[in-house]
């Protein structure tokens, strides 16, 4: 729940919610959080779901990037196997984390954990928008080393 908050504070517009050992008690509670705000008014919310569930969802509606754990990689790299054009990046965010070097220790709460994951967002936004942008004359017309 506190996720989605800080992330539509943020101006993001969830697109799938999804958690797997969630009640409809939950789901009520994030559907009213999404009300409130017009950046949840597209998303949609899927508990008792898995991630072979969220891969199909993936597919069929391309999001920007997804949050989640390791597991994700695999989500990541079948997109990335349709072709450059369809991959959705994977933001390591949650738990369990045992692919990349000491990424479990990763404060998440208070302030601090705060701006970890806001960091950890705009990175890897920056990340993609320079891949997207390194085309010799067609798409490099900024010169940003600081944005």
């Amino acid at each position: 729940i506190g996720m989605v908050k800080f992330l539509m504070e943020l101006g993001a517009e969830p697109t799938h919610i999804l958690c797997n050992h969630a009640n409809k008690r939950w789901k009520k509670a994030i559907q009213a959080i999404l009300a409130e705000s017009p950046y949840g008014s597209g998303a949609e919310v899927h508990i008792g779901k898995d991630l072979w569930h969220f891969r199909s969802l993936v597919f069929a509606d391309k999001p920007d990037f997804m949050i989640g754990n390791s597991y994700g990689k695999f989500i990541q790299r079948d997109t990335l196997y349709k072709g450059k054009e369809f991959e959705v990046p994977l933001i390591r965010i949650g738990f369990p984390i045992f692919d990349r070097h000491h990424l479990h220790r990763q404060t998440t709460y208070g302030y601090e954990g705060a701006m970890q994951i806001l960091t950890t967002l705009v990175n890897t936004i920056l990340e993609r928008l320079d891949e997207d942008t390194r085309g010799m004359g067609t798409t490099d017309y900024n010169y940003d080393l600081v944005r």
